[in-house]
This record gives C-alpha cells, structure tokens and sequence, in this order.
C-alpha cells in the first residue's frame, strides 16, 4: 500500500480515542472499567460469575479484578456454534507499591515499591509519576483510584558524583528505585491515608491495596507529521482497546441487522501476562474456559456441543511487537524488518513461544485482505532469545487453533513506549474482519 493510500485510509479518530482510552487505564482496573464503559455503549450488559446465566441474543461481559471477558450471542447460535477469541492482557510493567508503604532516609520520605515485570529500571528516572489502582475495603467493597498529579519521583543519581555513569549504568532494584514524595519524618507522612483522603475514604476503612506507579505524561503524537504515537502502556492497552473497539462494531452490526455472524465473537483480556498469567485473573486460570463452557450450557448445550464448538474456534492473540530499531539493526533478524504504520504483524516462533502455524497465519491473512489492510511479519534473531505472549497459554489450555499477532513498536516495556499513530486503527480493523469470520 502505497503512503498515499495508506494515509487515506488511515482514521485519526481512532488513534485520537485511544489517546483517550490510555489516560483513563493507568491500572488493569481501570482499563476493564474503561473498556466496560464502552461495550455497554454498545449494547452489552454486566453479568456476575455466581448469577444464572441465559443463552439469549445480545452482548454480555464480566470483569474479575483486572480481566475482563466479553462475547455476543448472534441470532441463530447453537450450542455448537464456535467462537472467534481475542486474546490481550491489561497489565503493563510497573513500580507497584508494597504492603509496607512508607519509608526513607536521609531526611526524605519515600514510598517502598516492587518491580512488576520486566522493566527497563532507567525509564523510570526522573519521570513525574502517579498513583493509580484499587483499595479494599472493609466491607468487601472496593475503590478505584487515580492520583495523576506529580506525586512521585526516583531521582537519578548526579553525574558529577557517578562519572562512569555513561560507561554503563547498573542499578540496584532494592536501593536504588524507591520514589522520594516529600521531606521529613516517615511516621507523618502515611501513603495509604493520603490515598484514601483523596478517594473520600477514612484510612480506617482501607484493608489493603494494589497500587502502582503510572507515569502522568500523556500520551501524544510525535514526529514532522505525526505519523507515530508516544505514550505509556501501549504494551498491551493498545490491543485492549483495538480489540474492544472491533467487537463493538461487530455487535452493533448484527444487532442492527447490517451483518450475519457464523462465529460468537469474543474479547479476553486477562492480567498477570507479564509475571507469567499464573492467577485467577490470568491466562492460565480456568476463567475463560468457564465462560466458554457456561454460554454453551446456557444455549442448551453438552459435553459434546462444547467439544464441537472448540474445534471450530480460532483464538487470535493480539500482542505488542517488535519494530526493527534504526541503532541496533543488527540485533533483528535480517529477513524481518517490520516498521511502524506498515499494518500489523504476525508473529511466529517455531519453538512455539508464539503460537502462530502455517494454517494460522492463512487465518491471519484473509482476516487483514478482508479489511484492505497490509500486513508484516516478526521473527527473532536465531542469537536472541525470544519472548512470548497468552497464545500459547490458551491453545494449550483450551485445545484451540490460536495465532500470535500485534504492532510493531520501540521501546518495549520501558515507560513509554513508540508506534506508529497509523497502527492501532489497521489492527482494530484487522481484529473486525477476524471477528466477522
């Protein structure tokens, strides 16, 4: 496609709402609250995991902690109908604040964080950072919270009194990564009731909390012509948000009648994928197959409804990539320079860290020829070892034909992160088309 013709294509509204979507999801909490928001714009209503459920036409989704599970029931499904999954996560790697807040020294208060994820430590130097996450209460109840104010900082030790700095920086993950907030005694200056006070609470009424660091810079566009787009948690909230916009267009299409749908589409954004997906929450946990299981019982299914509709069902697993990087060209595999604003990538790794197969990536590449969108491939460097996604996770827990895919972006996990401005909007229309089947 040509830049021209790419450029008419591209829509700018999208990319502009994920901007949007990006600012209200510091946390895996509020990105499941943001993407909720939007689906019941759709038409799609909340269901609790202990309620009944029913095998009615419309769109249904629930949110667990920070996963969200989301499918529609199109007219004329039967028990045995498949499914076309979306696969991302909502977690993003991050400074999160631990069980014992408050600390510091030196005559400096200071907040005790762990690291989550694999994060590049230097990117978290001198950033303006926030708070964002839940509080549990008491009650059993809980509390979204989002301080997006300069609250936090790790300063970065001065270059006159560590003069080998540029020869190489080592930074040591207990030390030398806790946030400074303030100046003076430790026991006056309690995180969780100042947290609390901001979110209307009595820090009597907090019984614990998942709080985490977010960096306040907004996500903007970047370059002569805004062709890329700058910002945090690109890693994986650009595919959350991609993947819900394109289910809600499916939905409204059918219910509208403007589209015959042969699959039941379905979104699953799960947590933890960074630390493994071993949780209730993530992509090893039994939730999406619960779900799966329960709309085919509630459409009168069986045992072997069930198996038949697994057999027909593609799980399309929609994760950030890798674009060849200009100052370290040599460190990519030769044959496989993908770029940003060139469409999405299909990701493959034989050695099944991606769970892509030939079968797969013709699945792939008539869902992008249906929506007129190019396409690229990733592969590692033999020298390099590789990373990998839920996509094998889920074709392994669940028994389906799964293909590992995403944008092609720099800066991978660091604190913000660089794309193309054009990306998002192929992928989401990439992800409608797979919907769709």
């Amino acid at each position: 496609m040509s830049t021209a013709a790419r450029r008419a294509f591209f829509d700018r509204t999208h990319t502009d709402d994920l901007i949007t979507f990006l600012g209200t999801s510091p946390s895996p909490y509020h990105a499941v609250a943001s993407a909720a928001q939007r689906l019941e714009k759709a038409g799609f209503r909340q269901v609790a995991e202990t309620d009944a459920w029913d095998g009615s036409v419309g769109g249904r989704y629930l949110i667990r902690g920070g996963a969200l599970i989301a499918w529609y029931v199109p007219e004329g499904a039967g028990p045995e109908t498949p499914f076309r999954i979306v696969g991302t996560h909502t977690d993003s790697p991050n400074l999160r604040v631990k069980p014992v807040p408050d600390t510091g020294s030196a005559g400096w208060r200071q907040v005790a964080v762990e690291i989550y994820g694999g994060v590049p430590l230097n990117t978290w130097l001198d950033r303006d950072l926030g708070l964002s996450g839940r509080l549990a209460l008491k009650n059993g109840s809980a509390r979204l919270v989002q301080l997006d104010e300069p609250l936090l900082r790790v300063p970065q030790l001065a270059i006159h009194l560590d003069r080998q700095v540029n020869d190489g920086m080592k930074l040591d993950r207990q030390r030398h990564l806790t946030p400074i907030w303030g100046l003076g005694p430790v026991d006056e200056g309690s995180l969780i009731a100042y947290v609390a006070e901001r979110a209307g609470l009595a820090a009597e009424d907090v019984a614990g909390w998942d709080l985490m660091t977010h960096d306040v810079q907004p996500a903007s566009y970047l370059g002569r012509d805004r062709e890329l787009l700058a910002g945090p948690r690109l890693d994986n909230l650009l595919s959350v948000h991609a993947a819900t916009a394109a289910l809600a267009a499916v939905a409204v299409a059918a219910a509208e009648g403007e589209a015959v749908l042969p699959y039941i589409p379905v979104l699953a954004a799960f947590d933890h994928e960074e630390t493994g997906s071993e949780s209730d929450t993530g992509a090893q946990s039994p939730l999406l197959g619960n779900v799966l299981d329960r709309t085919v019982h509630a459409r009168g299914g069986s045992p072997e409804d069930r198996a038949r509709a697994l057999a027909g069902t593609v799980c399309l697993s929609s994760d950030m990539g890798h674009a060849v990087h200009p100052n370290y060209s040599e460190r990519h595999e030769p044959g496989h320079h993908p770029l940003p604003n060139d469409g999405p990538i299909l990701k493959v790794n034989v050695n099944n860290r991606y769970a892509t197969d030939g079968v797969g990536r013709a699945v792939f590449a008539a869902a992008c020829e249906k929506a007129g969108v190019p396409w690229q491939t990733f592969v590692s460097n033999n020298a390099m070892p590789c990373g990998t996604t839920i996509g094998p996770i889920t074709a392994a827990r669940l028994g389906i034909k799964t293909v590992d895919c995403g944008i092609a972006a720099l800066s991978m996990h660091s604190a913000r992160e660089l794309c193309g401005a054009e990306d998002p909007y192929l992928l989401a229309s990439a992800i409608k088309a797979f919907l769709e089947g």
